[in-house]
């Protein structure tokens, strides 16, 4: 399985930006596919935003109300909806996939940049 994101870019606070995540290969019987962020050094990684094989989403507290994962089956697209965006939010956001023998799959990221 490979992943690739897109979409990052630069944007003002309370502005809006769609995350998109080209996956290849097959992902069924994975537990779930997830959006995480890296906000500041090399092992500060935190999850956002995770659908599972099931359809249920869940959202770390930050971002709930603003952000939204949702997935096109046809197209083998994950995306990630985030609006009212604020400073803190800025980070390079990874996509990934959980098989089920517990070693996720990881994209190169893209950077979102937050600012005035």
């Amino acid at each position: 399985v490979r992943l690739v994101e897109s979409g990052g870019g630069t944007v003002q606070p309370v502005e809006s930006l769609t995350l998109s995540c080209e996956i290849f290969g097959s992902t069924s019987g994975f537990y779930s596919l997830n959006w995480y962020r890296q906000v500041s050094g090399p092992e500060q990684f935190e999850r956002v935003a995770q659908l599972t094989a099931g359809g249920t989403t869940t959202y770390r507290p930050s971002v709930e109300g603003r952000f939204t994962i949702s997935k096109d089956a046809a197209k083998n697209m994950l995306y990630l909806q985030m609006n009212n965006l604020r400073p803190e939010d800025t980070a390079v956001y990874y996509c990934t996939a959980a098989p089920p023998d517990g070693i996720d799959y990881w994209g190169p990221g893209t950077q979102v940049t937050v600012a005035a």
